[in-house]
């Protein structure tokens, strides 16, 4: 009960080396201080493999609003033409070739809707708290390791990221307004 009401501390150990980077990230792996994230100035496929970064689901949610994209569409034009039944120089009313347009047309349009949906659920967006936390030199030049711990360990993590040959930044947690 008493280690949950401790405070926690933000330190970020700011790196320009991609492959110190890396390293720091897998020694923090063994040491008692967690990860909190990572900041980096360009897409690291080394970051991502250091982090295990496991593989999204997104892929699966774009073809699932695809699929229901594509029946939508065709119910659609089937209703429609069931509807009003407009005949057109003798054409069948139910015509299949220009309802598998329209289904396809509301494929694209239902994975692109189910594609961004499923990135702002999955990514946790808006996360207007992360930005608390956030320096700057972050969208440069630099690598950004955010690591959490104790009040009593700050010193140690700051020592820790000086000793890999980062910069260490302390973030002060606020306590919340109750």
């Amino acid at each position: 009960m008493e280690e949950a009401m401790q405070a926690k501390s933000y330190v970020m150990g700011l790196f320009t080396d991609e492959n110190k980077t890396v390293s720091v990230i897998e020694a923090l792996e063994s040491s008692p201080w967690q990860l909190d994230r990572v900041h980096s100035p360009f897409p690291s496929h080394k970051i991502s493999a250091a982090l295990k970064v496991k593989k999204s689901p997104l892929g699966w949610i774009t073809l699932a609003g695809g699929i229901l994209g594509f029946f939508t569409g065709f119910s659609l034009a089937v209703y429609t033409g069931l509807e009003w039944k407009l005949i057109v120089w003798g054409k069948p009313v139910l015509a299949w070739f220009p309802f598998v347009i329209v289904g396809f047309e509301f494929t694209i349009l239902f994975s692109v809707f189910a594609n961004v949906l499923g990135l702002v659920f999955l990514s946790g967006l808006p996360d207007y708290e992360g930005l608390k936390r956030y320096d700057p030199r972050c969208s440069g030049e630099h690598f950004g390791i955010l690591a959490t711990c104790v009040q009593e360990e700050q010193e140690n993590v700051v020592e820790f990221f000086k000793n890999q040959g980062g910069e260490a930044r302390v973030f002060e947690e606020q306590a919340a307004a109750s």
